[in-house]
């Protein structure tokens, strides 16, 4: 019987701001460990039988770097699926099952989301390999954490009875909501709780089957966008105005709760504590961290004097805390977060807050990745901006102008080739040029080692939207 992960990153992250911004998730940082969390993600099922490639689904505006994310585990996907819009897991799952089973395949489906810690896999894998058999024969299994504290910020599941020949794996009774600080209480000390992973294991058609009796409406719509799909290099994408009109909906929501506690429901959960965190909070990265004798976890170039149980992260400068307790504090290039750890679950508040003020920070970081490298603010002001720009070997920017804006151009190191209107020529170190308003350019980085420039741009608009494209080897619009 094939195993077939599917790794849902179609999350934003936005509790762990200002690290975490919507087009660089917390998915894709290194957060825990040297890999990134959907690196770990991808590794974590390592060493099971009959385990196939995984599937990803993710945002489409994460496709490259999810592709160079892999490229450097040495890893490949069975196929990234690229959602044009976030509909939830729901739609994602069924995508990645109507995939699945071309073929007359039907493996059995592992689904975990991208954005969670698992500290001991082999504790996992143990799991994993007891649920099998209940998997192979229609059950959804879903994996519920034994609870250590009496945590709101969870979802929880309630066990029924022990399923038939399966040691401790149990029904399940119901899914219950984020609970109050005294419910969560109660549900930990009468142990028939666990807290809700979002992992499942199921049959990639006994999922279909279950999502088209419970929502018609997302089958529906999952089918028509699957069936005009487009390949697209290494990607697959779905009809973006089909997709779009999908509810969205959670795998829960959708299916699971609504089979549980049938009487012939064949939910059930395994029980397990293996080290999980969903990471869904400051405080959560504080948790399954080594403190220093202060209580103190801290990352970067941080002077702490006097200050005890604190999160204090530097990505940039140096962060100095004097008299301080139970705080955290996490400094990037452009934000600096500064709350204590009560109020951890309201920082979704101040990402709130940025978008009504139509301000960028909640969206990337001052070092912004593109398929072929980086680009960095620098400097701004009244009609010009500074960047710093990093194009990899071999890379290629699109074929492009700009309407309101010139660009001078510095390589500091590296060669350049640079199209120039109908003028094509290579640029060495401490070599300059200009491109003018309203000409077609383009910058190559033919050698072996990253080209480093300065770009400055000048004009009465900036904007990044300020680019018409010609020609894209990334196919973008």
């Amino acid at each position: 019987m094939k195993i077939q992960p599917v790794i849902l990153s179609g999350g934003s992250g936005t509790r762990l701001w200002p690290l975490s911004r919507e087009h660089y998730p917390k998915q894709l940082l290194s957060l825990y460990g040297d890999l990134t969390m959907l690196q770990d993600t991808v590794n974590r099922l390592d060493g099971i039988a009959q385990l196939q490639d995984p599937i990803l689904v993710c945002n489409e505006q994460h496709r490259f770097l999810v592709a160079e994310q892999m490229r450097e585990l040495g890893r490949t996907a069975a196929r990234v699926i690229l959602e044009s819009v976030g509909r939830n897991t729901a739609p994602a799952l069924t995508i990645a099952a109507l995939w699945a089973t071309q073929g007359n395949e039907d493996p059995i489906l592992i689904v975990m989301p991208a954005d969670h810690v698992i500290r001991d896999n082999a504790v996992f894998h143990e799991v994993i390999a007891r649920a099998l058999h209940l998997a192979e024969n229609g059950y959804m299994i879903t994996f519920g954490v034994i609870p250590t504290a009496a945590e709101t910020g969870y979802g929880y599941i309630k066990k029924g009875a022990v399923v038939h020949g399966a040691e401790n794996i149990f029904s399940v009774s119901a899914f219950v909501e984020k609970p109050d600080s005294a419910t969560a209480e109660r549900y930990v000390e009468s142990q028939e709780y666990f807290w809700n992973s979002g992992i499942f294991m199921l049959r990639a058609s006994v999922w279909l089957e279950q999502i088209a009796k419970y929502r018609p409406d997302i089958t529906q719509a999952c089918r028509q966008a699957f069936d005009q799909r487009k390949d697209d290099s290494d990607f697959l994408r779905l009809d973006a105005k089909l997709f779009v009109a999908c509810p969205s909906e959670s795998i829960d929501y959708a299916v699971m709760e609504k089979a549980a506690g049938l009487k012939d429901s064949r939910v059930a959960v395994v029980p397990f504590s293996a080290g999980w965190s969903d990471l869904g909070a400051w405080t959560a990265l504080y948790d399954i961290n080594e403190a220093d004798q202060y209580g103190n976890v801290v990352k970067g170039d941080v002077l702490a004097h006097d200050t005890h149980d604190s999160l204090l992260i530097s990505e940039h400068r140096l962060v100095a805390s004097v008299g301080l307790s139970d705080v955290i504090v996490i400094e990037t290039s452009d934000a600096v977060l500064v709350m204590h750890k009560d109020h951890a679950q309201n920082v979704k508040q101040i990402v709130q807050r940025l978008k009504e003020q139509k301000r960028h920070e909640h969206l990337t970081h001052r070092k912004v990745s593109r398929p072929w490298g980086t680009y960095e603010g620098i400097d701004s002001g009244d009609r010009f901006q500074v960047k710093r720009i990093i194009v990899n070997p071999g890379a290629t920017l699109s074929l492009q102008m700009h309407h309101h804006r010139a660009e001078h151009w510095i390589v500091v190191r590296g060669t350049a080739k640079v199209t120039c209107g109908d003028k094509v020529f290579l640029l060495a170190e401490n070599q300059s040029t200009y491109i003018p308003l309203g000409v077609q350019h383009r910058l190559e980085n033919p050698g072996r080692v990253p080209l480093e420039m300065i770009e400055v741009q000048s004009g009465s608009y900036l904007g990044e939207d300020d680019i018409v494209r010609f020609e894209d080897v990334y196919g973008r619009n």
